[in-house]
């Protein structure tokens, strides 16, 4: 079955061209996005990422659209939804990018946005049986600064985690800033668990300014369970009884093995649990 894409309100079919060579993003990055999770015929967590969405706009100074709020962008992902005939669970990409004009200066602020939609198999989070293995990426070290918090088509550093994950045959890579503190996953947020409490990188050090993590933390906290944003070293790591992974897309995915060390995953399933739950009643 045909899928379609839309481009400024247009749907294309998904294999032909929408953009041009002249295009920012493929020239310079020169874009940011938002990978959302449908489910429930609805997309999830939409506000937080609409709020999340308009800060790297701001940061990278692109006009804001006073149209592009919550109401607008659910309507156009439920038009693209049954134009694709999704049934159930998707993953959505939203990319927002600086139109046309100037080198590495733009001559302009405004901005387009292309919105796609993919199935998902998976019906709610559901957690990975097999535990990820894990390791340090430290060829490139992500810098602390406003721009490492948003979500920028600027990735390249993701990309060299992502071949190194695959030469040395991981699950996933966890990345440092240049003090050498544990900030992320590739395409994740993650949590340390000790003796019932998690520990996270707070977004000053360099990670991305999850959705989903920010929910895991209001999660915790509503079910007494303490958490704390702190620069993390290896051996929290190491000392740890869990690690987790969290993303929209695919909710939490606990790690088995880092190093030599194995980790339970009691945590990683109890809020995995609470998440499906605010899906089922409507409060995700």
């Amino acid at each position: 079955m045909q899928n379609y894409i839309n481009h400024n309100g247009v749907f294309i079919e998904s294999d032909k061209t929408a953009l041009t060579v002249n295009n920012r993003s493929f020239r310079y990055g020169d874009a940011l996005f938002e990978t959302i999770r449908y489910s429930n015929n609805r997309p999830l967590l939409l506000k937080e990422h609409i709020q999340r969405l308009k800060a790297g706009m701001s940061v990278l100074k692109m006009q804001d659209n006073a149209s592009f709020c919550e109401q607008f962008l659910g309507n156009i992902i439920k038009e693209l939804a049954q134009k694709n005939n999704i049934q159930s669970d998707a993953r959505i990409r939203l990319t927002i990018y600086r139109n046309d004009g100037g080198f590495y200066a733009p001559s302009n602020n405004e901005t387009s946005y292309l919105l796609e939609m993919y199935p998902l198999d998976e019906k709610g989070y559901l957690l990975n049986v097999k535990g990820f293995t894990v390791d340090l990426f430290t060829d490139f070290k992500k810098p602390q600064n406003a721009l490492s918090s948003i979500k920028s088509a600027n990735s390249s550093i993701y990309v060299m985690a992502g071949i190194y994950k695959t030469e040395k045959q991981l699950d996933e890579c966890i990345l440092t800033n240049d003090k050498s503190h544990i900030i992320e996953a590739i395409s994740s947020n993650i949590f340390a668990v000790k003796n019932g409490v998690l520990y996270t990188p707070p977004v000053s050090d360099g990670c991305v300014d999850g959705v989903m993590r920010k929910k895991i933390i209001e999660i915790a906290q509503a079910n007494k369970i303490a958490v704390y944003e702190i620069s993390v070293m290896q051996n929290v790591l190491l000392g740890a009884d869990e690690l987790f992974l969290t993303n929209t897309i695919q909710g939490i995915r606990w790690v088995v093995a880092y190093k030599q060390k194995r980790y339970f995953n009691n945590t990683s399933k109890k809020l995995v649990d609470k998440l499906n739950e605010l899906i089922m009643n409507g409060s995700l």
